[in-house]
């Protein structure tokens, strides 16, 4: 018997999605990082039946980006799994961006946001009145990743906002809860920070700078939608928000107590102060690449977890 498959090594599974089963390419050397701490690590596809998770001391999930249209059923999947990191109740709750109600709710400075229910059946002029009269606003789907279903419409542009009409009632004719959101223009300029928190501490920042420029065109959907990315260092006021928004998670929810792993993701509102425009909890990118110590720093983290896991 070889040392990778001794029945002594920890094991972790790095949990992806059919469309990248070889794990998005930021992940990838985590494979080698954790085999230098004695943990053999391998990607699972989250909806492969043939998987046999109760075999891993720990499930990390990664970039199971397809979750989207199917939540409930990956929700379903996260309630089976043994030994998942982030647990099952904070993906069930992050996984549904109406997680920002109860973040601001809890004090948290988010963008103001409008929410459709699809069970009022609203009428186009209904959400038409629901639209912002002035400047760009986004529409897209409470439960999406990676900008999946999300559009940019002029408020101002009769064309536009037809079609940003016709966006909402279709998703809520699928039955999807749709937000609605004022377009933080300094996206265009300064861009969002991200910043990255593992095992509870504060890792590291980068800016992403997304590539959102018009309405929502279904025949361009992919699994993601591109960002450039730049290293960042987080300002005082930008840690002081993302600290706040964690512990505002942990109140709402005990389950989000010092996550493996979470992202918040900031943009500067009118005044330049830093809010909220989401959470991440559930699979975001960690940028590791971005960082020179943030693989050792996710790494170690998996390795200790999956030790306690081992012996608990």
């Amino acid at each position: 018997m070889t040392d990778d498959l001794a029945p002594s090594r920890l094991r972790a599974a790095l949990v992806t999605c059919a469309e990248l089963p070889d794990l998005d390419p930021d992940d990838v050397p985590l494979i080698a990082a954790l085999a230098d701490r004695r943990v053999a690590a391998s990607p699972a596809v989250w909806d492969d039946p043939d998987v046999d998770w109760a075999a891993y001391d720990l499930v990390v999930v990664r970039s199971a980006w397809d979750y989207a249209p199917r939540r409930d059923e990956f929700v379903a999947w996260a309630r089976t799994v043994p030994s998942l990191v982030n647990p099952a109740d904070v993906i069930a709750w992050n996984s549904d961006k109406a997680y920002l109600r109860e973040l601001a709710e809890h004090g948290v400075p988010t963008i103001p946001t409008v929410w459709l229910d699809p069970e009022r059946n609203l009428s186009a002029r209904a959400v038409h009145t629901r639209m912002p009269a002035h400047g760009d606003f986004v529409i897209k789907p409470t439960v999406s990743a990676g900008a999946q279903g999300t559009g940019r419409y002029e408020s101002g542009d009769a064309t536009e906002r037809g079609l940003g009409i016709r966006h909402a009632l279709e998703l809520l004719e699928e039955g999807r809860h749709v937000m609605i959101q004022p377009y933080q223009q300094a996206v265009d300029t300064t861009g969002e920070t991200g910043l990255i928190y593992v095992d509870g501490r504060f890792s590291h920042a980068v800016t992403k700078r997304a590539l959102l420029s018009g309405p929502y065109d279904a025949d361009d959907a992919a699994l993601y939608v591109k960002e450039q990315i730049e290293r960042a260092v987080a300002t005082p006021e930008q840690l002081a928000v993302a600290e706040r928004t964690l512990a505002a998670a942990a109140e709402v929810l005990p389950g989000a107590t010092k996550p493996l792993y979470a992202r918040v993701d900031l943009v500067p509102d009118a005044l330049g102060a830093p809010q909220v425009i989401e959470l991440e909890l559930t699979e975001p990118s960690l940028f590791l690449g971005y960082d020179g110590d943030a693989l050792d720093r996710f790494a170690d983290a998996i390795a200790l977890r999956a030790l306690r896991a081992r012996v608990s």
